[in-house]
């Protein structure tokens, strides 16, 4: 008896079928790889993700494939008359020549592919994510309603272990409840903040509702589980494929480990001979093993620990350099002198404190955007943060790939937040109960399948530890990024708390004075700014406001 696909079989007709064979490896299934289309396109294409609850094969029907000024539908008309097989084997030969003869793995750096990523759990996107060295654009909870379904159910994936097990039923109505407390408190808070912020006469209508609408999904997202799908364009090299797909085949998930089958098959019709070692036993096997068996250990030892969390608050500085400012400065001077790295640190400890300040401030410069970031000298010193905040939060800092990550397991245990328009609204006691109902699922969960699988009924409102640990000069990058004015007023928040503590805590005062648009202020529609902003340069342009 052959399984039902878990995924939603998207509808084409028999002409948008015979267009998409020629620039997508499958019109059917939920990943694919983008062929025969300029680099520049296909960025393009992945970038609407973010603000489009269409599919990207359907994106590209309805606003790429038509449009003169790109010339696809050109391209296309022509492509019968060239031979990609022929191509893919000529480039599968030299790989293969470097590969047997050189063993040089790096050539797996110099191809890359688009893959599209549909239909996955807010789970398995963390994963897909978990790579530095490449490219990702998700998704995002606040530019798109979630109160539409997607085919016979809401956006939300039915885990295989829990399809086929006793708890099938009530997780599905489970999951049904906190989408339709989502879709029935949408409108009314829609509604509260137009009020609220009433539309300015030099404001368009797009702009204005495009901020609204913002504020409100950035309130509501709380209530979507993790079970939630989300659509994630990558872009990789082959080096990074292999690497993800190794640790995906060895995650406890069965939704990781099917769909690293679903990316495997379709990378190998783009870029097989990058991908030769995944499945040997031997080879990638082996490596798979290895992370599957190393990770339940230490699961185990991680269960003998007999304690209870100690109360934190949002954010910790757990720990820092002292000397963070010494050795910067040291490390700022070091490309410009011909001396040892230990003896100029030394040289530097020596200055009086006006002139060691003075080599920051120079380093430094004169900033005047956040876009100007000093050098690398400020690798050289690190901070470690820990974080205890809600789900939603840690998604978006989670996206930061150039410093270290490590979260715990998603679970209640630790609470969960209620914006405040909520109260206003008189519907928190809509949200208590829905919050309480995804928890007593989750534990009935952890019972029949384990806390892995009970992680897909918790709502992002729950809050989730982690750990950031980064250098000086990603924390620069961090901080001023997601407290810039349009963020989430949540993630605002608590990298302004890290700032305070890099100033305070540590006493690093001439470091954070160096960040300088880290922006502390309070912004009740911080949105707002950034899509006037966006509509003037499309009036610059000469471009419509969008539908």
């Amino acid at each position: 008896m052959t399984t039902p696909s878990p995924y939603h079989a998207e509808s084409f007709s028999d002409e948008e079928r015979r267009v998409l064979r020629r620039f997508f490896t499958n019109v059917d299934g939920p990943v694919f790889a983008v062929v025969n289309l300029p680099e520049v396109v296909k960025g393009a294409l992945f970038a609407r993700y973010s603000r489009s609850p269409k599919s990207v094969r359907r994106l590209f029907l309805d606003e790429f494939y038509e449009r003169p000024e790109i010339g696809i539908a050109e391209v296309a008309d022509r492509l019968d008359d060239l031979d990609p097989t022929v191509r893919l084997q000529r480039a599968e030969r030299l790989y293969e020549r470097v590969f047997t003869e050189y063993g040089d793995d790096s050539v797996a750096q110099l191809g890359g592919a688009h893959l599209a990523c549909e239909q996955a759990s807010n789970l398995l996107t963390k994963v897909l994510e978990w790579g530095r060295l490449a490219s990702y654009l998700e998704q995002s909870t606040r530019y798109i309603f979630y109160d539409a379904r997607l085919g016979d159910r809401y956006r939300y994936h039915l885990p295989p272990e829990i399809r086929d097990g006793p708890l099938a039923s009530e997780f599905t109505s489970t999951m049904d409840g906190l989408f339709e407390t989502y879709s029935a408190l949408m409108p009314d808070l829609v509604a509260y903040y137009e009020s609220l912020f009433p539309r300015r006469p030099d404001d368009s209508e797009f702009v204005w509702r495009s901020s609204i609408r913002a504020r409100a999904c950035d309130d509501l997202r709380g209530l979507l589980p993790a079970a939630t799908t989300s659509n994630v364009g990558i872009f990789a090299s082959g080096q990074a494929y292999e690497l993800l797909l190794l640790r995906m085949r060895a995650h406890p998930l069965a939704e990781v480990r099917d769909y690293a089958d679903l990316m495997l098959t379709e990378l190998r019709k783009v870029i097989p001979a990058f991908l030769r070692r995944v499945d040997l036993p031997d080879r990638g096997g082996a490596w798979s093993r290895y992370l599957a068996e190393t990770a339940e250990a230490m699961r185990r030892l991680g269960a003998r620990l007999e304690a209870e969390p100690e109360p934190r608050p949002e954010v910790t500085l757990v720990e820092w350099d002292p000397d963070a400012e010494d050795r910067i400065a040291a490390a700022a001077l070091y490309p410009y002198t011909d001396l040892p790295d230990d003896q100029l640190l030394e040289l530097v400890r020596a200055l009086p404190l006006e002139r060691r300040r003075e080599i920051l401030r120079t380093y430094v410069g004169d900033r005047r955007n956040r876009r100007h970031k000093p050098g690398r000298a400020l690798e050289r010193s690190f901070y470690r943060f820990d974080v205890l905040c809600d789900y939603g939060i840690f998604r978006d800092l989670q996206r930061h790939r150039m410093l270290t990550i490590e979260w715990q397991r998603l679970s209640p245990r630790h609470g969960y937040v209620t914006p405040r328009a909520l109260d206003d609204l008189g519907a928190r006691d809509r949200w208590d109960a829905a919050m309480q109902t995804a928890a007593d699922l989750y534990d009935r969960l952890v019972e029949t399948h384990g806390p892995d699988v009970a992680q897909y009924a918790v709502p992002f409102a729950y809050r989730v530890r982690f750990y950031l640990h980064l250098n000086v000069r990603e924390a620069f990058h961090l901080l001023e990024l997601r407290t810039q004015r349009g963020g989430h007023p949540d993630y605002r928040r608590v990298c302004q708390e890290m700032h305070r503590l890099i100033a305070e805590r540590a006493g690093h005062e001439l470091l954070a004075e160096a960040m300088r648009f880290v922006d502390h202020e309070d912004h009740d529609l911080g949105r707002l700014d950034g899509e006037r902003r966006a509509a003037a340069r499309r009036a610059a342009l000469g471009l419509a406001e969008p539908e």
